[in-house]
């Protein structure tokens, strides 16, 4: 399976081009992210980001990064500003491989499609230049500045939501065309689900409710403990965007609608069958669904310390052992201990701390740290900074008392509003701010990290088959 990193330009105390409240750093990691979300959900490959949020990551760190993980492709994404306007992509002005040629082509020839056919935006060509990051990698590189953030015509299009996931798409499509990515067979369908009820009656009811407003539903029967439930299934999507738009309209109804991603081999129905099953008069008021929305902050840890401390190796040899921390003080406070190690990967950019906090803090959570020169707290040890971390998810996340097994070392534990974020997309706009994807990135490093420990025991079961075929033939 081929490996891309994906470079979102910029980032933390760099901003990148600036106009007005425009800033590059966070155009180029919002482009990087929809980017990465498509080509893990609709094809064979790993991704690798040189950063999942606003952090400085230096030029240096980057190549290394793709060098050190043998990466199969490195793609830099970049606004661009300087009174032009169009598309233009590079590689390196030096000697390159025929594939970086190719490989720069076919992308190039993707994202023109878009940008330039259906935008009618200048393409400005394909460049070659003595960039940093196609310089010093390994592997065939490439860079791209999208439009140009001071041009008002090109401005009106980087703010477009239609235009963001169109070339999101075609660099997609560019990257999966010249590396031959093989798509999966297997699509993942984002269904809505606008309630869940023990009474058959009562899903007619809200049917009969949606249909009044102009929205198709049908009901789903499952299984829960044993017994019937009846879901209300008001379509399914391929696209998560979609999905959530569906949503927030049922939202302004007053219904609490929520999400549920599932692997398909073919699409689902998304309009209600010929028979619709017979409504009820009058509907009652929409009550909240059975089943609370987002993955919850409180739990235990599915993975064991040395697979996280693993997973996070393979980025930065030289990351602090923390994994037995997180998974024995997690287990105390009923805290997935997983996931938090996964946030803290996001806040120190690896362990590799690029932003304002230092390693000698501890603060393996940003916590205190707001920018400029505060810097946050400080912790005696590792595993004090640990402790404080799952202290702070607790407080957001539960209303109860601290357990007494350890002392509270969390500083800003009675500064929470308690129970405030149960799930951990609930976090977004609170631990971080603005922060409005903070929950979703967390989850997408704790997602890599179950599939890389998912692989190793895959491998370990065939070494140990192996093995015993080996026993009974000599046996």
């Amino acid at each position: 399976m081929k490996l891309i990193v994906l470079d979102p330009g910029h980032g933390g105390q760099d901003p990148g081009a600036v106009y007005q409240s425009l800033l590059e750093k966070n155009l180029n990691l919002e482009m990087a992210t929809r980017v990465r979300e498509q080509l893990e959900r609709n094809y064979e490959t790993r991704i690798a980001m040189t950063r999942e949020g606003d952090t400085t990551v230096s030029l240096e760190a980057r190549t290394n990064l793709a060098n050190s993980l043998k990466a199969d492709y490195y793609f830099s994404i970049h606004f661009n500003a300087g009174g032009g306007t169009g598309f233009e992509s590079y590689r390196y002005n030096g000697t390159v491989s025929n594939q970086t040629i190719v490989y720069q082509e076919t992308i190039h020839g993707e994202i023109v499609r878009v940008i330039a056919g259906k935008y009618n935006k200048r393409d400005r060509g394909i460049k070659t230049a003595n960039f940093h990051v196609l310089r010093e990698t390994n592997m065939p590189a490439m860079l791209i500045e999208i439009l140009f953030i001071d041009n008002e015509g090109d401005r009106a299009l980087i703010v477009n939501e239609t235009f963001k996931r169109d070339v999101a798409a075609a660099i997609v499509e560019g990257i999966a065309k010249a590396l031959s990515l093989p798509r999966k067979t297997t699509s993942i369908m984002f269904k809505v689900i606008a309630g869940s009820f023990k009474d058959r009656k009562n899903a007619e009811a809200r049917i009969q409710f949606l249909q009044e407003n102009n929205i198709g539903a049908f009901i789903v029967q499952a299984t829960l403990n044993g017994a019937p439930y009846f879901r209300v299934q008001a379509g399914a999507f391929r696209e998560r965007e979609n999905a959530e738009q569906m949503v927030q309209a049922l939202n302004q109804l007053g219904v609490e609608a929520f999400l549920i991603a599932e692997a398909q081999g073919s699409i689902p129905p998304t309009s209600p069958p010929s028979n619709p099953p017979p409504t009820v008069e009058p509907p009652p008021p929409p009550p909240p669904p059975t089943q609370p929305p987002g993955f919850s902050i409180k739990g235990l840890s599915v993975l064991k310390g040395e697979e996280m401390d693993l997973f996070v190796h393979k980025v930065n040899p030289t990351a602090p052992e923390l994994g037995e921390l997180y998974e024995r003080i997690g287990r105390g406070y009923g805290i997935r201990g997983d996931v938090a190690f996964a946030q803290a990967i996001h806040e120190t950019n690896y362990f590799r701390f690029t932003g304002i906090v230092k390693p000698e803090q501890n603060n393996y959570a940003g916590i205190g740290a707001t920018g400029g020169s505060v810097t946050g707290a400080s912790f005696a040890t590792p595993e004090e900074g640990v402790l404080a971390h799952i202290q702070h998810l607790y407080a957001y996340a539960s209303t109860e008392p601290l357990p007494s097994t350890y002392p509270k070392v969390d500083p800003r534990f009675d500064l929470v509003t308690r129970g405030i974020a149960p799930g951990w997309t609930d976090l977004n706009g609170r631990w971080a701010v603005p922060g409005t994807q903070y929950g979703q990135l967390i989850l997408k490093i704790y997602e890599r990290n179950l599939e890389e420990a998912i692989t190793v025991k895959q491998v370990e079961l065939e070494q140990m088959r192996d093995v015993l075929v080996e026993v009974r033939k000599n046996n």
